[in-house]
């Protein structure tokens, strides 16, 4: 009996040891496989790490540092903190002087050989007043692209020299052809031109920029004869009760509502280019035997317009009545404008013969005489 109580404790014994055993195994193959891991994990975090440096260390790094966000609706592009339209001076190369303010200058030049307008402030005539003109004229022309618009390459910011750069008009102003040159556009370049003018003022209008001083002389055009819509120095974005008040731009193109001091919105400049079609289609200054002050008392007081050839196209006199109503609300939007004016030019069809000039040799060919 005692044997056999003997043997079982003693196989008793074993039996715990062997529990022991098995679950201390247990315990070492879970703390090897953990530091198995941890191994792995290190060394999966060291190679990402030096992947990380060769990658900073490339040519591309600044691009990659650039904080990048994912989005579902738009590819989001790296920015590299530095403004694209700002122009260093050293690489601003000047030619001829084309025209001359009391503020400024207008030079032929190049930029990095691109053919370039450069219009530079005179410094001693920089005040706070220009600086802000200055930087309206900036903010609105980096923020429009049309083909009927004048092309901003960039601006130098940095006093003294205060410029701006854009693409060069080598046809010049439709102003300097009618009143220096004394050409007139045949029927169909005429509303070509109109279309023009419509076409980048109907762009800037859908963009809440009024121009406030829309005439021949802010109107350019390159070697194609393409009109482009120029000069953004008193252009304002429209404020959001939609109406301005200042009194800007030029007064034998200004709206009633604008000499008056009144709200006006957009459709002053539905106003200005009424004036501007009745120019092209005459060749002759609006009011040319009144002072400005005098053509501006005329158009409050007793609605004083240009006249209207007795020849002009039915509907194209139709249109001039229509830009220039006392009520605004009663002109024409641009997209309206260039509806009609598209039609007439239909019903006219091309002759085939874009101008008819008072001078020999073409508008083009006088420009390159000088």
């Amino acid at each position: 009996m005692f044997n056999l109580c003997h043997d079982l404790f003693t196989m008793s014994i074993d039996w715990n040891l062997m529990v022991f055993l098995v679950v201390l195994c247990g315990l070492i193959h879970y703390v090897l496989i953990q530091h198995a891991f941890s191994v792995h994990f290190k060394c999966v975090a060291f190679l990402l790490q030096a992947w990380s440096n060769h990658r900073s260390s490339s040519p591309t790094s600044d691009h990659e540092k650039s904080k990048i966000k994912y989005d579902p609706d738009h590819v989001a592009i790296p920015n590299d903190v530095t403004d694209v339209w700002e122009i260093d001076p050293k690489h601003l190369k000047f030619e001829n002087k084309v025209a001359s303010g009391s503020y400024g200058d207008l030079y032929k030049g190049t930029y990095y050989s691109q053919e370039v307008a450069i219009k530079i402030l005179k410094p001693e005539r920089v005040n706070s007043d220009l600086q802000k003109e200055f930087a309206q004229e900036v903010y609105i022309m980096r923020k429009v692209r049309h083909k009927n618009v004048v092309q901003f390459i960039g601006a130098c910011t940095k006093l003294p020299s205060l410029c701006i750069v854009t693409e060069f008009m080598s046809g010049g102003s439709v102003y300097d052809y009618l009143h220096k040159q004394r050409g007139v556009f045949k029927l169909p370049t005429l509303l070509k031109a109109a279309i023009d003018v419509s076409k980048g003022m109907n762009y800037l209008h859908q963009n809440n920029i009024i121009h406030r001083d829309l005439k021949a002389a802010n109107l350019l055009m390159d070697e194609n004869e393409v009109v482009k819509v120029a000069d953004f120095g008193v252009a304002r974005v429209k404020a959001q009760t939609g109406v301005m008040t200042a009194e800007t731009g030029t007064y034998r193109w200004m709206a009633p509502e604008v000499i008056e001091h009144k709200p006006y919105d957009h459709k002053a400049d539905v106003f200005s280019f009424g004036i501007v079609l009745w120019e092209l289609l005459t060749g002759k200054l609006p009011y040319e035997y009144l002072t400005p002050l005098q053509a501006a008392v005329g158009v409050v007081q007793k609605e004083l317009r240009p006249t209207i050839p007795k020849n002009t196209q039915p509907k194209l006199a139709e249109l001039l009545e229509k830009t220039w109503k006392q009520d605004p609300a009663l002109r024409p939007d641009f997209s309206e404008i260039i509806e009609i004016l598209q039609q007439i030019a239909k019903e006219v069809g091309d002759d085939g013969e874009c101008r008819k000039e008072k001078s020999s040799g073409g508008f083009l060919s006088v420009l390159r005489r000088k």
